[in-house]
């Protein structure tokens, strides 16, 4: 794909990821297609980095991790195929999830692969990397830390929720979230790419259970904190049943702050364009309603950070983050902070 929005001679940046799930996968496929391997008309990142939360104890990552003590490869998994280059084959052997009842059942291929690969090279770290390696990624997953962490929360009535599972289902009564435990610290590597950063970007994903876990640990906050680089919050798009209920974008800056008071954002990115009726009725059904649509004038910064409006939404039935769009949004915010010459792509801001 050709990048048109920035100029040949603007140099390549270093862009960091944090999050897990599926938002940050979604992101991460989008920002892909503006990386460059040499000096082109379509550099723009030089080096792309994710920094994926690891406390999933559900599905596949749980048994996984509950069977073989290793971390939960889920939400790395998707990172990895997202930034593949091999986008056939081999990204579909690694997202293929066997069927049936037995033992197999319910597992992802590239779960398994990951799990084997940890077992032979005795390291978790190594095994993401090698395998990224074997899928041709275009960019770096780091796990948030090796450590074998668990989330809890501490809720209003004093009772302790451990396990994200449980967590994801009492958000809104969540007193004080924090990792089990709690010095674990991250990888070198993780903590290098952060300082080295030109772009951070927070989101979009679970506020609870994919974008404060990686911030917990021991170091990141402050990292992020201390780094020069252009720092930007996506907001999700649907309030999360159970987690997020009744929150706004405000609200989930608020929360982030809350856990780490040193990162000021430059941008925060909300979504602006409504969703069909039928995707109203069907989430309200579950209790999700859309973020960022309000009949009021819409507010321009959330205390100092500047608030990008924009469509951002992919076509289908479930309402999610086009990823294309996102990336290059962020991208222009990157733009917009250093004052570049290069255009800074607002007209496809509403397309």
């Amino acid at each position: 794909m050709k990048n048109h929005l920035f100029s040949h001679d603007t140099p390549g940046l270093n862009f960091v990821a944090i999050g897990g799930g599926n938002g940050l996968a979604t992101l991460l496929s989008g920002l892909k297609s503006f990386v460059a391997a040499g000096k082109s008309e379509n550099i723009w990142i030089k080096s792309l980095s994710g920094i994926v939360a690891v406390s999933d104890d559900g599905g596949s990552s749980g048994r996984l991790r509950d069977e073989l003590q290793m971390l939960p490869p889920g939400d790395i998994r998707n990172c990895m195929v997202a930034l593949s280059e091999d986008s056939l084959l081999l990204s579909k052997l690694f997202q293929y999830r066997f069927r049936g009842s037995g033992e197999l059942g319910g597992h992802s291929f590239g779960n398994l692969f990951l799990a084997a690969l940890s077992e032979i090279t005795g390291d978790f770290a190594e095994a993401v990397k090698l395998s990224s390696e074997i899928l041709a990624s275009k960019g770096h997953i780091f796990p948030a830390t090796v450590a074998d962490v668990r989330l809890a929360a501490e809720l209003n009535d004093g009772s302790i929720v451990r396990g994200e599972t449980n967590v994801s289902k009492v958000g809104t009564s969540i007193k004080r979230l924090r990792l089990e435990p709690e010095d674990c610290q991250p990888l070198p590597e993780a903590l290098a790419a952060i300082y080295e950063a030109d772009i951070i970007s927070i989101g979009p994903g679970s506020l609870f259970t994919s974008l404060l876990p990686p911030i917990l640990v021991e170091g990141v906050s402050e990292a992020i904190a201390e780094s020069p680089a252009v720092k930007i919050f996506i907001c999700n798009l649907m309030t999360q049943p159970g987690e997020t209920d009744g929150f706004s974008a405000r609200k989930h800056l608020e929360l982030i702050w809350e856990y780490a008071p040193g990162i000021n954002f430059d941008y925060v990115i909300v979504n602006n364009f409504p969703i069909t009726e039928e995707q109203i009725a069907r989430y309200t059904n579950e209790g999700a309603r859309q973020i960022g649509i309000s009949d009021s004038i819409s507010p321009q910064t959330i205390e100092d950070t500047k608030i990008v409006y924009g469509n951002l939404l992919d076509a289908g039935e479930k309402v999610r983050h086009n990823s294309q769009k996102l990336a290059q949004v962020v991208l222009s915010c990157a733009l917009k902070s250093e004052k570049s010459q290069a255009a800074t792509a607002e007209s496809i801001w509403n397309k």
